[in-house]
């Protein structure tokens, strides 16, 4: 029985069944034994692979992105770059390298990667370190982010956020909680407390039959906020990439990994990594709220074709080995084909009112 473990079962004990999100952030954020706390779990060697790991095409086009943004914005002479959730900072690392051609825009940025887990700050140190990159800042929250005009990326970061699900009964919606079953001595699903006002739960899926779950995320709705009302007070663009529905609905989407398999979410605790996906309706809800515009979603794959990934891959084919062209047309194909990353994955904008539309959302 791990620690944390442990832990979760006396907080069950002192004061009954804990909600979905509390269990999310003690199994990923614990300091001492959460998930992200102590490891990192990309690549191979991990339990899961980011678009970033796949291949450097990915966060050089998102590097242009950032450029064509800071272009649009008439070219402060100062703007925040941000990372949220960067990973081992490959994406910023690629994406600093194909927008320094802009010599201009090198200048211009001031790094700031959002990052928690001291394993994985480390590793991004490693990676972003070097005499030809500028020195990042690195933050707890968004909020800590230095005021002003900012272009921030966030990809696979909104669905690591804590979730609440609710779960409807025969006398209405609960919160959905996690209790510990002492005759099978593991974690399990329970009805928590009744919903007395159930304006958490959008009045359209309210009639949902006995069963039926609905998730939603406090956490990303305060982020995206705190995102929207920076961009409309300062200027500049914010790119989400996850994987997730356009449409809120009903549905169980918790789930868990751990080396690249499936695993119950519910078993050991800060062993793998849990999920859920990504409500684009109520961040954009959110946002077009503030009075900020919204493009998107779209596919993960029209977006990367749309701003050249194809002419990418056919450069770097060129006098490239067999193996290597290889591994390239493997790479574009898992970050655009539809059974792959193309279309579960999605892409979202906010930005201020005078940047357009930008040519990849038409």
């Amino acid at each position: 029985m791990s620690n944390l473990l442990d832990i979760i079962k006396k907080e069950i004990s002192d004061g009954g069944p804990i909600a979905v999100s509390r269990y999310e952030e003690l199994a990923l954020a614990h300091p001492e034994f959460g998930y992200y706390m102590k490891q990192d779990p990309f690549g191979e060697g991990g339990d899961f692979i980011t678009a970033p790991e796949i291949s450097q095409m990915f966060g050089e086009l998102i590097g242009i992105w950032a450029a064509v943004v800071w272009q649009g914005m008439g070219a402060p002479a100062k703007i925040n770059l941000v990372e949220l959730g960067p990973g081992r900072g490959t994406l910023m690392a690629d994406c600093i390298r194909a927008a320094g051609a802009l010599e201009q825009f090198d200048d211009a940025i001031r790094i700031h990667l959002v990052e928690t887990s001291p394993a994985l700050r480390e590793i991004q140190k490693k990676t972003l370190l070097s005499p030809d990159m500028r020195m990042p800042a690195w933050r707890g929250s968004f909020d800590d982010v230095d005021d002003g005009p900012l272009i921030l990326i966030a990809n696979e970061f909104f669905d690591a956020l804590p979730i609440d699900q609710y779960e409807k009964s025969d006398d209405g919606w609960h919160v959905r909680a996690i209790d510990w079953d002492d005759e099978l001595g593991a974690l399990k699903y329970a009805l928590g407390n009744k919903l007395e006002d159930e304006s958490s739960i959008p009045s359209d899926l309210r009639n949902a039959p006995p069963g039926a779950i609905f998730e939603h995320c406090a956490v990303a709705e305060n982020i995206i906020r705190a995102i929207s009302e920076r961009i409309k007070k300062h200027g500049g663009a914010a790119l989400i990439i996850d994987y997730g529905h356009i449409e809120r609905g009903i549905g169980d989407t918790l789930q868990a990994l751990k080396n690249h398999s499936y695993f119950d979410p519910l078993s050991s605790p800060g062993e793998a990594d849990i999920t859920a996906h990504v409500d684009f309706a109520l961040l954009a809800d959110v946002a077009e709220g503030l009075g900020v515009n919204v493009f998107g979603p779209v596919p993960q794959g029209a977006f990367l074709s749309r701003l050249g990934l194809g002419q990418r891959a056919d450069r770097l084919m060129l006098g490239a080995d067999k193996e290597q062209i290889e591994e390239i047309e493997a790479a574009h194909a898992r970050l655009v084909e539809a059974d792959q990353m193309g279309t579960l994955f999605k892409v979202m904008a906010i930005s201020s009112t005078g940047l357009g539309i930008p040519p990849w959302a038409e």
